[in-house]
């Protein structure tokens, strides 16, 4: 079973920026579509950004723009570039593969927009 361990969070004010990791306990993420998922309080996890096996990407209406995904295979590692975060951005932040059988969920990554 495949373990995902994100990092990279923390505490910004608006407008400011983070970039956050996504590891891999075994060397598979180059054969899957990744993507970057985000679960706020009271609210259901939404995927914000995908990335393919061939590096294309897509985002959420809500985050295009601000926010870029890309991939190092060679580190087995996803990246989430957050940009002139907002305070709706808050939220714990999960990666997975784009598969329909998913990994183990890891603990995730909390990111607070707070002034």
């Amino acid at each position: 079973q495949v373990q995902l361990v994100e990092s990279g969070g923390g505490l910004v004010q608006p407008g400011g920026s983070l970039r956050l990791s996504c590891t891999a306990s075994r060397s598979i993420l180059s054969f899957y579509g990744m993507g970057w998922y985000r679960q706020a309080p009271g609210k259901q996890r939404e995927l914000v950004a995908s990335i393919s096996v061939t590096s294309n990407t897509n985002y959420a209406d809500s985050v295009k723009g601000r926010f870029t995904i890309s991939r190092d295979n060679t580190k087995n590692t996803v990246y989430l570039q957050m940009n002139s975060l907002k305070p709706e951005d808050t939220a714990v932040y999960y990666c997975n593969n784009m598969g329909i059988t998913k990994w183990n969920w890891g603990q995730g990554t909390q990111v607070t927009v707070s002034s």
